[in-house]
């Protein structure tokens, strides 16, 4: 069983890590993760016993709420920002006063003020954490969290007659501390504005005139009305009037689409005409909208390998930097005539720089940034695994109808006997195959014993006689000779009881955004392009005449096509993009998968690691940009984070730098890899 628990107030990544180690822990419960950017608990347990001991777990965790269904709001911050201000109050006469020398006294009671205002709540979890470590077989790890450091350290310095230092710790940690909520804050915004693509009521017509209905009431095949200003709750398709769409909130692109009867519109989009009517085509919980909240929602589960990297690194580094600092409080006095106070204050120093907040924030920051972004341009990302794959990828491969081409298949022309249409549509009618939308329009009788041949194309019974519909090579393989098109154009060939009738030109546009799409995608260093198609090659290499295709893979059956997939990633990492359940076999065979959204098929994108929500390929060289950002920041971030922190330690251990220096440089680090984090919501 699974169950996603809404909370609040867990603000530290490490504590979120924290959490759901403890919960994994619980007897029960076979996988648990506390994510703190979406403040939510994700469980999947096996017994109703389990489940309440985690919800008892997360309510005695520090200052954790449970808020069942609450949606992410925006802090307001209020409660630190008034601490903050009264602990500057004392702080400020304190520090005068010491500078003026005479009133120790006042200026101790000042600082310990200052000290209280700043930090009561630090050293209330510290408190807390107390009972939490015996609950848990007086687990010690439960206890060496950021709280106890700045707790030591704020201690130590006061026990040695540094009061400034030992408020100004804390004051300092405090200030970093909003400053950093305040940037994680902004990133939860990004996911407020998300839920604004929601609508919550829509206008539904009945035979009684109009009613204003719960869009989660909606079911497929209502009526419903669009007024100018209104957010398309449900995907659907135009039954009367025309008019245009705001479309960005989707795409990413700023442009209006057109649209009138017989379009099909996605949810969250916004009429930007007239009013207009619309058929419900699916309910809310599988609109566009409900797999972008979800998608992006679910992202921050699927960790990348730098996360998971720094979440280990933090559970083994924090123990370690702990005890190191004991030994430079304690070896070296022995050899140096006992002068304990000295080195005492190198080991605070020590403890307060070796914090690894700066990593544990920015890294995962700068992953959920990276799939705000590019949701922001029409690319939903279901992880940060996505993201690493995507930015190494060096050859690109792409299904061709309906991916790079419109996938809008009509008639051209017919060729031979006129009632070879009739035939053709008479079977396609009941095929699931693409193609059959070319005959949507054709009346025609119903087609018995209907047999589909992977490939090839179908075969049945019409009116009593035996008919076959498909290619050339399925009319050789059944022995009907036929009089074959140019190669250039899609025939759909057709025999009644073995012999040839005619056949019927099928054309397909290309995307307008085909040629510009690719081309990007060079520019972003992806080194190859190939197309898998099981057309002929002389027609695909007409239909995608002006494409920069490196490798055409044509004439391929479906189950060719994975292998093919295979030996392209024998060149670098590839990238597969493709609409439909037959290309499900090939995104499994690659590193990185793409589904169309609007025309792709639920298998397909259950099946990817992207979905370009406007079926729009321009937003793919876009995705590679920000994919390659991302991993260029996190990699910035922690090589950056390193190599400051073992400078400023190596200060602290030989006395270069005091306590509130030590802790300015510590929220400075953090604050720095956290706004070059922040550089990732930056348009691309």
């Amino acid at each position: 069983m699974k169950k996603i628990i809404r909370i609040r107030n867990l603000d530290c990544a490490a504590c979120a890590a924290e959490l759901g180690e403890e919960l994994g822990e619980i007897e029960g419960v076979t996988a648990a993760s506390a994510d703190f950017i979406n403040q939510r608990v994700v469980l999947e347990y096996e017994t109703e016993e389990a489940l309440e001991k985690c919800i008892d777990t997360i309510s005695h965790f520090e200052e954790v709420e449970i808020a069942e269904n609450a949606p992410v709001k925006r802090e307001r911050h209020l409660k630190e920002t008034l601490s903050i201000a009264v602990s500057a109050a004392c702080f400020v006469p304190a520090l005068v006063l010491e500078l003026l020398g005479g009133y120790d006294l006042a200026s101790l009671l000042l600082f310990l003020a200052a000290f209280a205002a700043a930090g009561w709540s630090v050293v209330w979890n510290v408190v807390m954490n107390v009972p939490r470590a015996f609950r848990n077989g007086f687990h010690a790890l439960v206890l060496l969290d950021e709280n106890l450091l700045m707790t030591v350290a704020a201690a130590g310095a006061f026990a040695i007659g540094q009061n400034m230092e030992g408020a100004a710790v804390m004051l300092l940690y405090e200030i970093g501390e909003l400053l950093q909520s305040i940037a994680v804050g902004s990133s939860r915004g990004a996911i407020a504005r998300l839920m604004e693509l929601r609508s919550d009521t829509a206008v539904r017509l009945t035979a009684d005139g109009q009613e204003e209905v719960e869009a989660d009431s909606l079911a497929a095949g209502d009526s419903i009305l669009l007024r100018r200003g209104d957010r398309v709750p449900v995907d659907c398709r135009l039954t009367e009037g025309a008019t245009s769409f705001d479309t960005k909130s989707l795409t990413g692109e700023a442009y209006l689409k057109e649209a009138s009867a017989g379009d099909e519109v996605l949810a969250g989009c916004v009429n930007e005409g007239a009013a207009v009517t619309a058929e419900v085509l699916r309910p809310v919980s599988e609109s566009a909208v409900a797999k972008i909240l979800e998608m992006v929602e679910n992202s921050s589960s699927k960790k990348a390998k730098p996360e998971k990297f720094i979440t280990k690194f933090a559970r083994i580094y924090t123990p370690v930097v702990v005890l190191a600092a004991v030994l430079v409080a304690v070896l070296p006095p022995l050899w140096q005539g006992y002068n304990f106070t000295v080195w005492l204050g190198r080991a605070l120093n020590f403890l307060v720089v070796s914090c690894p907040c700066a990593l544990i924030i920015s890294v995962p920051l700068t992953y959920f940034s990276g799939v705000g972004t590019l949701a922001r341009h029409g690319v939903l990302a279901k992880g940060a695994v996505g993201l690493d794959a995507l930015a190494k990828v060096k050859t690109a491969a792409f299904d061709k109808t309906g991916t790079l081409t419109e996938g809008a298949f009509s008639v051209k022309a017919v060729h031979g006997d006129a009632r070879a249409l009739v035939l053709a549509a008479a079977l396609e009618h009941s095929s699931s195959h693409p193609l059959a939308q070319a005959f949507e329009g054709v009346e025609a009788p119903r087609a018995a014993e209907t047999e589909e041949i992977a490939g090839m194309g179908i075969k049945g019974v019409v009116q009593g006689k035996r008919v076959l519909v498909g290619s050339a090579r399925l009319m050789a393989r059944e022995g009907v000779p036929v009089e074959e098109g140019d190669g250039r154009s899609l025939f759909v060939y057709v025999a009644e009881e073995g012999n040839f009738l005619g056949s019927v030109e099928i054309e397909d546009a290309l995307r307008g955004e085909a040629a510009e799409a690719l081309a990007a995608l060079k520019r972003e260093g992806v080194e190859r392009i190939a197309v898998l198609t099981g057309d002929s090659e002389a027609r695909a290499r007409e239909a995608l005449r002006g494409l920069p295709v490196d490798e055409l893979c044509a004439g391929l059956l479906p189950e060719e096509k994975p292998l093919r997939a295979q030996a392209l990633r024998g060149q670098g990492a590839l990238l597969y993009v493709g609409d439909g359940v037959n290309d499900t076999p090939v995104m499994a065979e690659s590193d990185v998968a793409v589904a169309m959204g609007g025309l792709g098929s639920d298998a397909a994108i259950e099946a990817s690691d992207f979905v370009l929500a406007g079926d729009s390929l321009s937003a793919l060289p876009k995705a590679v940009k920000g994919a390659k950002r991302t991993r260029r920041i996190v990699f910035e971030n922690i090589a950056g984070s390193i190599a400051v922190k073992i400078a400023l330690m190596a200060l602290s251990l030989f006395g270069f730098i005091p306590l509130w220096a030590a802790v300015f440089g510590d929220v400075g680090v953090m604050l720095l890899a956290v706004l070059n984090s922040m550089r990732m919501r930056a348009r691309l």
